[in-house]
């Protein structure tokens, strides 16, 4: 006989909240979490016997074990015997659609009580052994040396059969409609975040905007998902979506931790992580609600005010005391990523071969190096100017445990005429006295500054575009963080705003 308190007393521990403290790239969900995003849902939601569900990202199932413990409480009345209502429920309200053979199996775990819902084991039977929680192994398109659905890397996954190939339904589907041949009023989930390319390095290539754009094309009434917030400010792939997402107004909520680890406690996720809920028959601005440590904050706004998504509601007011007067921009005296062409493992001679040698600055420390192994930036190459870590100060772009940002390491330091750095940093400044570029290096360590540059950071790594709000100042005399407070107009609210967010770099 099946207690009526199924779902409430069985797991004890709960299993999936064991599950997401387990560290992949594939993030599991802790049911706090899914249960947050579910709130932003409409209650009369969880009483309708017609609505329907979709996790198109099924990992531990979280999503719909939750979203069935709602429905089993909320339709009570319409559907009182529990076993016709949890038939009603499991076959007709819930689907998903898991990413690996594993992980379909733990959801059928999770949401029927078994992992084959057509034994006598399962809180519903169906005449098939995988219910709605659908798993197909999917090949990858090729064109070239990509997929075209997800830009996978060939030469990574094009693999044997016995192996995941990652190669997930959900957006390897041109007509995704057909998966279910249903349509949905509720799609929600926690995508995989990225693949690895094969490339230099082998950085990762963001998938998980693949699922949200898919998933739009649904057109459901509530879309839900739980992503990196590295999309804030866009790059790798990510501009695209930023811009479509800051200028969707179906977007009513926007929840987003600086922090990974204040949403996911063992998983470092460079940026921070965020969860939205769009909302097809909404058009209105955005409730958007910081978190970061104990601090929380929320506001009503516009993501479009600005051409990157500024994170923090506090720092709104600020950037437009900034902009009001209408300076120059800093990103003029900004290098290229590679500001004289030297790969990051270039490590130069030990010793001077001529007089003519440049000194190099690598992150191995200062060797030697030919003028004419330089193929670019002749523009700063004999003048004075700051050299800035592309790697910024915190790891995965998290704060200290103080919940403050350096943002900027302390490698920074001015280069003399005749001195270069590999691709592991990049140049800021062009002048003709060391002073103005001493006064430069002061100013990019203020707080005032680093503060800027993080309203446009999304991921450890710095680049060009990081400094998209920060002015250029009269760098013929030295600047103080006093000094630009005042020159800005920012009131001590303000102030103790950017303090409590920045620690003082020596």
């Amino acid at each position: 006989m099946l207690n009526k308190d199924l779902y409430s007393n069985m797991y004890n521990p709960d299993v999936l909240s064991t599950l997401a403290n387990l560290s992949n790239d594939e993030v599991f969900t802790p049911p706090e979490i899914a249960n947050q995003m579910l709130d932003l849902l409409p209650g009369d939601l969880w009483s309708n016997p017609e609505a329907t569900f979709l996790d198109p990202a099924c990992k531990s199932g979280v999503f719909l074990r939750e979203i069935a413990k709602r429905l089993i409480d909320g339709l009570k009345d319409e559907i009182p015997d529990l076993q016709e209502r949890l038939d009603h429920i499991f076959h007709n309200q819930l689907y998903g659609i898991a990413i690996t053979e594993l992980t379909s199996l733990l959801s059928r775990r999770s949401i029927y009580g078994s992992k084959y819902p057509n034994s006598i084991f399962s809180f519903s039977t169906f005449d098939n052994p995988v219910g709605n929680i659908k798993y197909n192994i999917i090949e990858h398109t090729w064109e070239g040396n990509r997929c075209k659905y997800c830009g996978a890397s060939k030469s990574e996954y094009k693999r044997s059969d016995e192996l995941e190939t990652h190669a997930y339904e959900f957006i390897h589907r041109k007509k995704p409609e057909e998966i279910f041949n249903m349509k949905f009023d509720v799609i929600i989930g926690n995508p995989p975040y990225q693949l690895d390319t094969g490339g230099y390095g082998r950085q990762a290539k963001p998938i998980y905007h693949l699922f949200v754009e898919q998933a739009k094309k649904l057109n459901p009434r509530y879309l839900s998902m739980i992503i990196p917030s590295r999309w804030f400010a866009g790059g790798m792939g990510l501009d695209d979506f930023r811009d479509t997402m800051i200028s969707d107004n179906r977007i009513s909520h926007l929840v987003d931790y600086a922090n990974a680890k204040d949403c996911f406690p063992f998983n470092s996720i460079s940026g921070g992580v965020c969860y939205f809920l769009w909302s097809r028959e909404y058009s209105g601005e955005c409730t958007v609600t910081n978190i970061n440590g104990s601090n929380e904050s929320t506001a009503i706004r516009r993501l479009d005010e600005f051409p990157v998504l500024v994170r923090y509601n506090e720092s709104v007011d600020i950037i437009h005391k900034v902009l009001s007067l209408d300076e120059e921009n800093i990103i003029e005296y900004v290098s290229s990523l590679t500001p004289y062409g030297l790969p990051t493992n270039y490590r130069g001679k030990a010793t001077r071969s001529s007089d003519q040698d440049l000194i190099l600055h690598t992150s191995a420390g200062t060797s030697y190096i030919s003028r004419d192994e330089i193929s670019k930036g002749f523009d700063t190459l004999d003048k004075y100017k700051v050299m800035v870590s592309k790697t910024s100060s915190e790891h995965a772009g998290e704060p200290g445990r103080d919940g403050k940002f350096r943002v900027m390491t302390s490698s920074m330091k001015v280069l003399s005429p005749g001195e270069v750095c590999t691709h592991s940093y990049f140049v800021v400044g062009n002048f003709n006295n060391e002073t103005e570029a001493n006064n430069l290096l002061l100013y990019l360590k203020s707080r005032f500054v680093r503060f800027l540059i993080l309203q446009s950071m999304s991921s450890i790594n710095l680049s060009k575009n990081v400094f998209t709000f920060v002015p250029i100042q009269d760098f013929s005399k030295p600047w103080t963080d006093e000094e630009l407070y005042k020159k800005y107009g920012l009131n001590q609210e303000e102030i103790d705003f950017i303090e409590s967010m920045i620690k003082p770099m020596e």
